[in-house]
């Protein structure tokens, strides 16, 4: 048998231990697939003293990753650090450098630096993997970079993101205000005590960005991607949306349009009977819209510590099996350089909620205007005031209440500029609510 694959591991989290128990307890099946054993030999982390419920006294231990990746004790450095800067870039710059392997779950690093990180990793005839990076569990990497090889994408889209999926699905089956479900996840370790980079979509941003190189065969253009989070949906339009036969769910897509590569990342109305529509909780999904397999749905565990380690693992036992492949699918220097799509540009049904007053008029006002923008309506949907508000002798109050349009496909700038236009008429009392629809 062949010598074996030495791992070393920087970062030992949740993920990162997850990572050493497995390769521990899969070693036997792990040397039978892969030709050759794989064990960890080294490791780095910030606190020695720390229980982790392993003896980690058999590896050799490194205060400064950066001194693991140029070790000669590992031939594979795993990089589970995260961060865009600091210890995780200089720890995987320098296990490229020392013609080292690296497996990375760092997607935040991979969407501002990947492209680099692929040409040294090219240059070197080295590895650079990053399967657990995008969607926890799921293989989504490996089937858009090798199982789909004989597909041309058309569109990719998912639920990327399980902290926003949980509150969502929360908010949709109780009734629960955002901030109540948000408490909720952050009690049960679901979000971070600064939720931002989840709940504002740019944790989804991240990911999407290395799935559009991977679909689209281009650079990766994370400055590209409009981003809206979830911190503005109410229960009502969860309950407007089960009314109308929706769900909301915070999608990231990427999709090839006549004006080029449209990436964007915000809450989307989709069809009660999608695929993707089922998915509720932590859970994470991708849907790849391709001319060979039409419509192909992956579904899985998106974050914790066992799901993601065994992307990683599954990383690992590539780089010693196998000779190393461009990471996004073809060399740096054959990516294309992508064209953007201005999301202004986007063409779509659209879910717009008005605040309106109960009183004559106002949604034929808003109809006009509309129609004067050629805006086609699928359907309009007005919620009385409640009963117990005072009324005039038409049965209406004066009250804010709720005006919901669905709208037929139109063009983003266009519907923009007609809620504008509602407003400077003094039709609505306060900004509207606007979601995008993504029929299957």
């Amino acid at each position: 048998m062949s010598q074996p694959l030495r791992v070393g591991v920087a970062g030992l989290g949740t993920v990162g231990m997850s990572v050493v128990r497995i390769l521990a307890r899969q070693e036997n099946a792990l040397a039978a697939r892969c030709g050759r054993p794989v064990r960890v030999t080294a490791v780095s982390s910030r606190d020695r003293s720390r229980d982790r419920g392993i003896d980690l006294r058999r590896y050799a231990w490194f205060d400064d990753p950066v001194e693991l990746a140029r070790s000669g004790e590992v031939d594979c450095v795993v990089e589970l650090i995260g961060g865009d800067e600091g210890p995780a870039r200089a720890t995987v710059e320098a296990a490229l450098a020392s013609g080292k392997h690296v497996v990375t779950a760092n997607k935040a690093l991979l969407a501002r630096h990947g492209l680099g990180l692929a040409r040294a990793a090219e240059e070197a005839g080295v590895a650079l993997a990053f399967e657990a990076s995008s969607a926890g569990g799921i293989p989504i990497v490996k089937a858009l970079r090798e199982a789909l090889a004989g597909n041309a994408v058309s569109r990719l889209y998912g639920i990327l993101n399980g902290t926003c999926n949980y509150i969502l699905s929360r908010m949709e089956l109780e009734g629960l205000s955002f901030q109540d479900c948000l408490k909720d996840a952050q009690r049960l370790g679901y979000a971070e005590a600064d939720p931002t980079f989840d709940v504002e979509g740019f944790d989804t941003a991240h990911k999407l960005a290395i799935l559009t190189s991977l679909a689209f065969g281009t650079e990766i253009d994370a400055e590209a991607i409009h981003v809206e989070g979830i911190s503005s949906i109410t229960p009502l339009d969860l309950r407007m949306a089960d009314e109308l036969g929706f769900r909301i769910k915070l999608l990231g897509v990427a999709e090839r349009t006549k004006t080029g590569i449209e990436q964007r990342v915000h809450p989307t109305m989709v069809p009660k009977s999608s695929a993707i529509a089922q998915v509720m909780g932590v859970t994470n999904a991708v849907t790849i819209d391709a001319d060979a397999v039409r419509e192909l749905t992956l579904i899985g565990p998106g974050a914790g510590g066992d799901p993601t380690a065994s992307a990683v693992v599954a990383d690992i036992a590539d780089v010693a099996s196998a000779p190393p492949r461009a990471p996004f699918g073809r060399p740096v220097d054959r990516l294309e350089k992508p064209q953007r799509a201005p999301m202004q540009r986007h063409e779509g049904g659209y879910y717009i909620r008005l605040t309106v007053h109960d009183r004559p008029g106002v949604a034929a006002g808003v109809a006009t205007r509309m129609a004067q923008a050629e805006i086609s309506l699928e359907s309009i949907l007005q919620k009385r005031a409640a009963s117990s508000a005072a009324k005039d002798p038409h049965g209406r109050s004066g009250a804010p209440v709720p005006l919901v349009l669905i709208t037929y496909a139109a063009a983003e700038a266009t519907v923009r500029e007609t809620l504008d236009r509602i407003a400077a008429d003094g039709l609505v009392s306060e900004p509207p609510q606007v979601i995008r629809i993504e029929r299957e």
